[in-house]
């Protein structure tokens, strides 16, 4: 198989997440069949718990109606990894890659999604490192990113999601990845103030030199 040169960007704006999660499985089985290339997917949801295949309604820490009076919904989905948060101020990325054009290696493409996002946080100042056995990013002891994928037939959905100025209150509704850790964002411990939707670029531009591909910037309308 012949490896395309360039990755296409669809920036998404703010959109719902079982419509981004719709769009998704439709471009990943695009993709399987070869009908479009490798493509990165960035978005700003409104507020929602997702639980992955290791999840537990049990590390939902408040009572459902609780949720429903924030506007806070839940969706049980085929990532790996337990129960995360996305809402405003978070930027998540959704990579529809072929990894047969990357070596077939889903630990590699795991760790592309981490240091792509530890190099945009350096891009700031911030330090940030992994935490062995814990997908993610971390600054400190506190998580600033998560890590959860999944990979049919060698395409990737789901991806990465980062902290840049969230509501904190909500992911304390919640055991983050079935954890009882701390949370930050980049504007907790950035001197100047970042947007969604800057953090969004530094994080694809890093991650296209990570893969090697240029980025083409796509219209939303060309794949919704």
């Amino acid at each position: 198989m012949k490896p395309h040169s360039t990755i296409g960007h669809v920036p998404l704006g703010k959109a719902d997440y079982g419509d981004v999660l719709t769009l998704q499985r439709a471009l990943h089985a695009r993709r399987y069949a070869g009908k479009l290339g490798d493509l990165l997917l960035s978005v700003e949801h409104n507020p929602v718990f997702t639980l992955g295949r290791s999840g537990s309604r049990d590390h939902i820490l408040v009572p459902t109606d609780v949720l429903e009076g924030q506007g806070i919904s839940i969706y049980e989905i085929e990532r790996g990894g337990d129960i995360t948060y996305h809402g405003p101020g978070q930027l998540v990325v959704y990579p529809i890659l072929d990894l047969r054009e990357y070596g077939k290696n889903i630990h590699r493409f795991v760790w592309w999604l981490e240091e792509a996002m530890i190099r945009a946080l350096s891009d700031w100042a911030i330090s940030s490192a992994r935490k062995e056995g814990f997908p993610g990013v971390w600054v400190g002891e506190r998580k600033i990113a998560s890590v959860g994928v999944y990979v049919k037939n060698w395409v990737t959905y789901h991806g990465l999601a980062l902290n840049v100025s969230v509501n904190q209150e909500h992911f304390r509704m919640i055991r983050p990845c079935g954890l009882s850790v701390d949370t930050v964002s980049i504007n907790d411990v950035c001197d100047s103030k970042v947007d969604v939707a800057t953090a969004g670029m530094k994080v694809i531009l890093h991650l296209g030199s990570l893969l090697e591909r240029d980025i083409v910037p796509i219209d939303p309308k060309e794949v919704t």
